[in-house]
């Protein structure tokens, strides 16, 4: 037969909280709990500051970057009064590109400034059409003249050189 000595409670078998010690607990008011997420925001916020800086420079320095000239087509491939696709800068940036007259060209991305819809040249009516809610932009500065659309369409610069027309640049957009 076992011990009486093992199996002997060691606490007062009336005390049924003898696990709690509320003199040594850690308490959690509402202006703690308030101060502990303050804090943490804080130091979120502190902590994203590098990428922000990152992405305003990056943001900062759009009007000047240049790209790798990528030549769109050749002068002689474009009648007056045409518009040829093409990608720019990347391969998933859809662009537009309009001989409006013998020795002006304008190219846009053709993505629209409200929803990201195509943006078509009608060569008839002279001005770029967004059919997804019927927004048309002038084909001279890219700025919005009906529908939803509140932006103009980022422009592209180009250059003739050698008889072939390159995309330059991407216009930063400005208000």
């Amino acid at each position: 037969m076992p011990s009486d000595k093992n199996n002997k409670i060691p606490f007062n078998e009336d005390n049924y909280t003898h696990n709690i010690e509320r003199d040594n607990e850690r308490k959690l008011d509402r202006r703690g709990f308030m101060k502990t997420l303050a804090g943490a925001a804080g130091a979120f916020a502190v902590s994203s500051l590098p990428w922000g800086a990152v992405a305003a420079k990056e943001l900062m320095g759009l009007g000047d970057k240049e790209y790798p000239h990528k030549k769109i087509t050749d002068v002689s491939k474009l009648p007056v009064g045409d518009a040829i696709e093409f990608t720019f800068p990347g391969e998933h940036d859809d662009a537009l590109l309009i001989r409006l007259a013998e020795n002006k060209y304008v190219a846009y991305q053709n993505a629209c400034t409200h929803l990201r819809c195509p943006v078509f040249w009608v060569k008839d009516q002279g001005e770029m059409v967004c059919p997804c809610h019927h927004g048309k932009f002038n084909v001279e500065t890219g700025a919005p003249t009906a529908g939803p659309p509140r932006r103009p369409l980022p422009e592209i610069v180009v250059k003739v050189e050698n008889g072939a027309i390159y995309a330059v640049r991407v216009k930063r957009y400005e208000e």
